[in-house]
């Protein structure tokens, strides 16, 4: 039986984290299968790079930290000055800090719920209005594994991610009788620069690829109309933990 998938074709699409690992790839699917872009990132001159390798013109590209409502409020402004609705918006931004809780301070906790947890309450806050008036719209966000089973030394993380998910789900909650969808991605172990700055032996060789992450998402944003995934999870086959 065929399954009648959505097309990318001039889909208005939102990538929060364009010029991470997994958010840069994903874009540049995207851009290819017609999509109609607008990224974020950090990095003034990364995204520059994101943008030209998916021909998005720089008007379409803003530089920003999402942890910051009045940032977030100007990305709103100015997505809607150049496109006039949002399909997607797919947040791929976020923060790993892993460390014991006999060295994990207050700074690194309030800084991981600011980036994985305030962050996309504050994009919800911003686009979820637009989604809502059309009564359509996909949200993807990365919760990872450990917002579904906890890890030594994660109490930050898994705190900020089991938020994200809990969030979620109570948005949808409200969302019932519309036909936005919500998906959480639950990717773990995927070999990106997450590992660069954490203190962990890591078989970098058994770990996700940074393209399949990528088609995941890629693939996601094409759900059917028929349906919709609620979560996924992709794991390396040696470390499944679900």
């Amino acid at each position: 039986m065929l399954i009648d998938m959505q097309t990318l074709k001039d889909k208005n699409i939102l990538v929060i984290g364009a010029t991470g690992g997994i958010g840069s790839r994903a874009a540049k699917l995207l851009a290819g299968s017609g999509a109609k872009l607008f990224l974020t990132g950090r990095n003034k001159y990364s995204l520059q790079e994101v943008a030209s390798a998916c021909n998005v013109p720089l008007d379409r590209c803003f530089v920003l930290d999402c942890s910051q409502g009045v940032s977030v409020i100007e990305l709103k402004e100015r997505y809607f000055q150049q496109l006039a609705t949002i399909d997607i918006l797919i947040n791929a931004a976020g923060l790993g800090i892993i460390k014991s809780m006999s060295i994990l301070d207050e700074t690194d906790f309030l800084l991981s719920l600011n980036a994985n947890l305030v962050a996309p309450f504050l994009l919800m806050k911003a686009f979820l209005p637009a989604m809502k008036e059309a009564n359509k719209g996909l949200i993807i966000n990365i919760p990872g594994v450990l917002g579904k089973v906890p890890m030594a030394g994660a109490a930050a993380y898994c705190a900020s991610k089991y938020g994200l998910v809990g969030m979620m789900q109570s948005i949808r909650e409200e969302l019932k009788r519309t036909e936005i969808r919500i998906t959480n991605l639950y990717l773990g172990g995927v070999d990106s620069p997450f590992w660069d700055n954490i203190d962990l032996k890591v078989q970098h060789e058994k770990l996700v690829q940074v393209e399949e992450a990528a088609k995941a998402i890629w693939f996601l944003c094409q759900q059917p109309n028929s349906g919709v995934v609620s979560e996924m999870v992709l794991q390396p086959f040696n470390h499944q933990v679900i």
